[in-house]
């Protein structure tokens, strides 16, 4: 199953400023917009950590966050409004995410909305608390690699024994730790953009299957399948090369999201909904034609 996860970060400080939300009505008429061009999943992300940045404290990302959850709160209440029919559609645990790694900040939304996703880009290694929480609410967890903090991680793009295989070895560990902390369900993000040049960043693309399939002969067949998350959207590594602007990424954005769905990934994170629902459209046109000779 391909799915589409849209962005919404409410702060003024991401990297796109096409995706900051900050008042109420903003972020209604984002929710709306991205399930009516076919949102499966919303993201809502209140501290950046785009390389170079220092995350705010917790105070001011939950009253991010809080905000965000009222207006779903409120869209709930609607029968027919665009929240209710995603999570008729999806479910709320599995069409509503956080982007945090703070343990604290997923205990105080559990408490004011429910189930939810945590995605944590330290999958667990920045707050000793998340797993052992994540795993006590049984929440759906999404892990992403990394290393060092975003104010250092571009200075730790050292991987002797290749990208790929040092990507696969930290998920095979981090599957162990899902399982000691009673993680059942979770999604694995290879981290683009995060402790990788742009050189590397598409040696991890190119190597998705492998890191996949290596994934899934430990996971083993009772458990759920792995999904891989792909977060390329309108970063460095495609306007870098192209210089180009982030605002003007949108369309090698695309490009390079049919093909990471053509290499095994199965959620792709995006600012721009409709264009990642279409590449998906195209996928399952073209998917069933592969490896055939007409």
């Amino acid at each position: 199953m391909k799915q589409v996860m849209g962005i919404i970060n409410v702060n003024g400080d991401s990297f796109y400023s096409g995706s900051r939300c900050t008042s109420r009505e903003q972020i209604k008429r984002k929710i709306e917009q991205m399930v009516e061009e076919g949102a499966d999943i919303l993201d809502f992300g209140a501290c950046s950590t785009r390389p170079g940045s220092t995350p705010v404290d917790e105070s001011r990302e939950w009253e991010g966050i809080s905000l965000a959850l009222s207006v779903v709160r409120d869209e709930l209440r609607e029968k027919d409004s665009a929240c209710s029919r995603l999570f008729k559609r999806v479910g709320q645990r599995h069409a509503l995410s956080i982007d945090t790694f703070r343990s604290s900040i997923v205990e105080k939304a559990y408490d004011l909305i429910g189930d939810f996703t945590v995605n944590d880009i330290s999958a667990g290694e920045d707050d000793r608390r998340m797993l052992l929480l994540a795993g006590r609410l049984k929440l759906p967890y999404i892990a992403m690699h990394k290393k060092g903090s975003p104010l250092d991680m571009q200075q730790r793009c050292d991987y002797e024994r290749g990208v790929v295989a040092e990507v696969t070895e930290y998920f095979k560990k981090f599957h162990a730790k899902a399982l000691e902390h009673g993680i059942t369900e979770y999604i694995i993000d290879p981290g683009f953009g995060f402790a990788k040049t742009v050189e590397q960043n598409y040696q991890l693309l190119s190597g998705i299957g492998r890191l996949k399939s290596s994934i899934s002969s430990i996971a083993g067949s009772g458990e759920r399948p792995v999904r891989i998350l792909i977060g390329l959207s309108r970063k460095s590594m495609i306007w870098k090369p192209l210089g180009i602007s982030p605002e003007q990424a949108l369309c090698p954005t695309a490009a390079l999201n049919l093909q990471a769905l053509l290499l095994g990934g199965d959620i792709l994170r995006v600012h721009d909904v409709a264009p990642a629902a279409e590449c998906i459209k195209l996928y399952r046109q073209l998917a069933p034609c592969l490896n055939k000779d007409f």
